[in-house]
Parts: structure tokens; C-alpha cells; sequence
């Protein structure tokens, strides 16, 4: 019987010779909304669909692996997969270099007044006074979340001459960093900061992980970045915090709610730059993509295991 691999997505047929060479007995099945899916044979999914879920985790589904193409795996069902013993991957290393580049750009110009020379362009004024300006290397960042986003940051940083302090869960040390701290020192370690760029993912644990309390600590001067996960902040601690300036910035690419709506008062916050979720966009993606889910393909047809971002359903990452 034909195992079925089953897509929410198409990729170039280059890859799908791939996958056949390497997975002969399997074949690709995108579910595009009119294929006609025999669910009893799907062995593995490419990406998740909730509608999935009453056919495939059931005591009768063969399925046994998930390759989620995203690096965060929050909104899975990752307790029902834990119960019928379904492997999951990520897509987590994918969007470091692409995540790095926009917070450098956030970065810089921030620190040379870009952000304040665009509105006051839109005000037609001339007012060098009123531009500030830093040398980056003069600044503490923390960089809440070591993993490989993290890692990629800190490495660029270092070339800029910034010395990045870095948080994880039990403060272990990580090349690239000047230090690092537990996740319980979070906010002794937020005080003295300059920037705090959030790259955790959502678990139960850190969702509202960024509320007043959280901000109330924070220099006046400081700014925070998110390229996390939206519900890591409490927006409206976040909000006012900014309007009540104990925050100098923020900048957000991911938020509670997506699309952030049209009457949300973020929007009329004045130091605060929003970013559409797109600070992962990659150039290349299915290219990089396919380096993970055919290394993992391998070592599945193979091994029945998984070798590269597999997920601890336990921890939720």
C-alpha cells in the first residue's frame, strides 16, 4: 500500500524527485481543497491544517510524523500528538539569517534617528537637533532566546562590536554570547538593558511573559523588539508603557491578534513601528526548507526517527 505524504503547500518538482528518490513507497498529496485524501495511508504531514486533526488523530490514523514549516509550533495540537506518539520537526534555523537582518535594520536605525527623520520628512520639518543618534557597540542588548535566531544575532552583533547578553531557560552558556542568564533572571537582567529583543517561543509559561510588572522595570531609555511570538506581550501593558513613556521604543512584528485590526490603538502609537509578520520572510525558503524535511525523510525511512529539529512535546519546543 502507497504511504502518503500530505502537504498544505506545493513545492518545485525538483524536490518531489527528491522526495522519491529517497521515499520511493511514499507518494505527494497536497491538499488543495478538491484532492480527494485517503487518510487511513497518510504517514507524514508537510505543515498542519486543523481540519486534519478528526482524521488523522484517531485510533485508526497511521500517521507518524509532522514537519511543521514554521519554527513555532504553539497554535499545533502538540498534547494530541504526545498521545498517539506522532514525531514532530520544525522549520526552526530557517529564518535566522533573514530574522537577523531585519533586527539589525530595526538596530540601525534606530540608533542613527531614521525612525525620527521619516516623520519629521512627513512633517516637512528641518531639524537636525531633534534626530538622535548612538554608536550601537555603547549598548547593552539582551537577546531573549538563545536558539539559533539568537545565535545568528549575537554572531552578527559581535562584528559591529556589541558585547549580546543572552537569556534561556536554565542559563547555559551559548557560543556567541558574552553571557548568558536563566529565564527567572529575566528581569534583573532587563533593567540594565538598552535593548530587549524577544525570540522565545509561546508556551504556557511565557504567554503574557512581557506584562506591566515586566515593563515598570524597565530604563526609560530602553527599547523592546518582538520577532517572537505575539502573545509573549501583554499588548496593553505594552501600549502603556510607551504612551506613559517608560519606554523610549518598541518595534513589533508579531502581535496578539494578526491581521493586527484597523481600530486597534497600536496604530496611533507614536514610538512604536509595526511590522506585518514579515521579519521571517526568506528568500530561497523552499530550498531551505527541503535541506530539513529531506534529512529528516532520510533518517525517518530509514531509522524511524528524526535527526534534525525535532520537537520535545513535553516542553512545547
Amino acid at each position: 500500500m502507497t504511504k502518503i505524504i500530505l502537504a498544505t503547500r506545493t513545492f518545485r518538482e525538483e524536490f518531489y524527485q527528491q522526495i522519491n528518490a529517497i521515499a520511493p513507497e511514499y507518494q505527494v498529496v497536497v491538499d488543495d481543497g478538491q484532492a480527494k485524501i485517503p487518510w487511513s495511508q497518510v504517514a507524514l504531514t508537510v505543515g498542519w491544517k486543523a481540519d486534519w486533526e478528526a482524521h488523522l488523530l484517531t485510533i485508526d490514523s497511521n500517521l507518524k510524523w509532522v514537519q511543521a514549516i514554521s519554527a513555532g509550533v504553539d497554535t499545533l495540537p502538540l498534547a494530541a500528538f504526545a498521545q498517539h506518539q506522532i514525531l514532530v520537526s520544525n522549520g526552526s534555523g530557517i529564518h535566522a539569517q533573514s530574522i537577523t537582518d531585519h533586527l539589525l535594520a530595526l538596530l540601525f536605525m534606530e540608533n542613527r534617528g531614521i525612525f525620527k527623520a521619516i516623520q519629521l520628512q512627513q512633517q516637512q520639518k528641518w531639524a537636525p537637533s531633534a534626530i538622535p543618534y548612538a554608536k550601537l557597540a555603547d549598548k547593552r542588548i539582551l537577546i531573549v532566546g538563545t536558539g539559533q535566531i539568537g545565535q545568528q544575532l549575537a554572531k552578527s552583533l559581535a562584528c559591529f562590536g556589541v558585547q549580546p547578553f543572552g537569556i534561556n531557560t536554565s542559563g547555559h552558556p551559548v557560543a556567541g554570547f558574552t553571557e548568558t542568564y536563566a529565564l527567572n533572571d529575566l528581569i534583573p537582567e532587563a533593567r540594565k538593558a538598552d535593548y530587549i529583543i524577544n525570540i522565545l517561543p509561546l508556551t504556557e509559561y511565557t504567554t503574557h511573559i512581557y506584562d506591566q510588572a515586566f515593563f515598570d522595570q524597565l530604563k526609560t531609555s530602553a527599547s523592546f523588539y518582538n520577532v517572537g511570538r505575539g502573545p509573549s506581550v501583554d499588548t496593553k501593558a505594552l501600549a502603556n508603557a510607551l504612551q506613559a513613556k517608560q519606554l523610549a521604543f518598541a518595534a513589533l512584528d508579531v502581535f496578539e491578534e494578526e491581521p493586527l485590526p484597523s481600530d486597534d490603538p497600536l496604530w496611533s502609537v507614536e514610538n512604536l513601528l509595526i511590522t506585518p509578520h514579515i521579519s521571517g520572510h526568506t528568500p530561497h525558503f523552499q530550498k531551505a526548507f527541503m535541506a530539513i524535511f529531506l534529512e529528516n525523510l532520510n533518517a525517518f525511512v530509514k531509522q524511524d526517527k528524526l535527526t534534525k529539529n525535532e520537537i520535545d512535546l513535553s516542553k512545547g519546543y
